[in-house]
């Protein structure tokens, strides 16, 4: 089929618009890369694109020797592993129960649970409740409120919905029964969809840092997330960083010295590496997850 001049000029026009989209949306994150490894006081200077004039591993020490963000990092990624176990092995579990045909009272059971998708106490009642349940300052509370999420739930089961019903039915004959059915013969199946919620599950555990905000005063459990967003917008946190660089004997050279604004740029990256490395190898079941999104009923 012949293309026409102006399906030519959009296709241009197409390119071009998405290019710019992309230089707009790489460009920040490839700037602070290469201010995280530029020496901080030829930074001051200005002038940094997306690559750094005189290369070092500086700002990322003074990074990795503050405890407050080692501690940080292991909070978060012990969060993210226990957390996303926990949120699949509950929502695959209710997922196959209301995909039964034969569970009895399955239209109340969904009705029940769609209502907090509909109506929210709030962040104060919310407080209140974690108060009374004994989760202020404590480490479940990153982990249960999070456990169970319905649309999760609609997604997985609308996908075993697919699945041929004869599979269950052969099990069974077999003697299966429900759990070993669940675990051996449908999960094996259904693991497309799993790894798109996990991967949904996992980004919010990884980038959540409100929950903290609220409910944890505890610097031992301050999640990676909070303390960068402390170091990015509280001064004082920074400098002390930098004055314990400065003061460390390794130190020798002025232009080896962190400034805040690496420190904040070198901080960024550490906290957002992970989840880039991550990412690439779970994106085709990202991709296959957003046409998981027709909820059926």
């Amino acid at each position: 089929m012949k293309t026409t001049m102006g399906q030519k000029i959009f296709n241009v026009l197409n390119v071009i618009v998405i290019s710019l989209l992309c230089v707009l949306m790489v460009y920040p994150f490839l700037n602070q890369l290469a201010i995280s490894f530029n020496q901080s006081l030829d930074t001051s200077l200005g002038g940094i694109t997306i690559y750094p004039r005189k290369f070092t591993l500086s700002n990322f020490e003074t990074v990795l020797q503050n405890s407050q963000i080692r501690v940080g990092a292991f909070i978060s990624v012990t969060r993210v592993i226990i957390g996303t176990i926990l949120a699949l092995l509950i929502t695959f579990s209710a997922a196959f129960a209301l995909s039964s045909q034969t569970l009895k009272g399955r239209t109340a059971f969904n009705w029940f649970l769609s209502l907090p998708m509909y109506i929210s106490a709030g962040t104060i009642p919310t407080y209140i409740l974690y108060r009374y349940l004994g989760l202020m300052n404590n480490y479940l509370v990153y982990i249960l409120p999070g456990a169970f999420s319905f649309y999760n739930m609609l997604i997985i089961r609308s996908y075993l919905e697919t699945l041929p019903a004869s599979i269950e039915e052969a099990a069974k004959i077999d003697g299966a029964n429900d759990i070993y059915i669940m675990f051996r013969v449908i999960l094996p199946m259904s693991l497309p969809v799993v790894a798109t919620v996990a991967l949904w599950v996992s980004v919010g555990y990884w980038n959540d840092w409100m929950t903290t905000l609220y409910y944890v005063t505890k610097p031992q459990l301050y999640t990676l997330q909070y303390v960068m967003m402390q170091i990015i917008k509280q001064t004082e946190a920074v400098q002390q960083m930098v004055s314990g660089a400065m003061n460390n004997p390794d130190a020798s050279r002025n232009l080896a010295r962190p400034t805040p604004e690496s420190v904040q740029a070198a901080t960024l990256i550490v906290s957002t590496v992970p989840i880039l490395v991550v990412y690439p190898f779970l994106q085709k079941y990202f991709i296959s997850g957003v046409t998981l999104g027709a909820v059926k009923e």
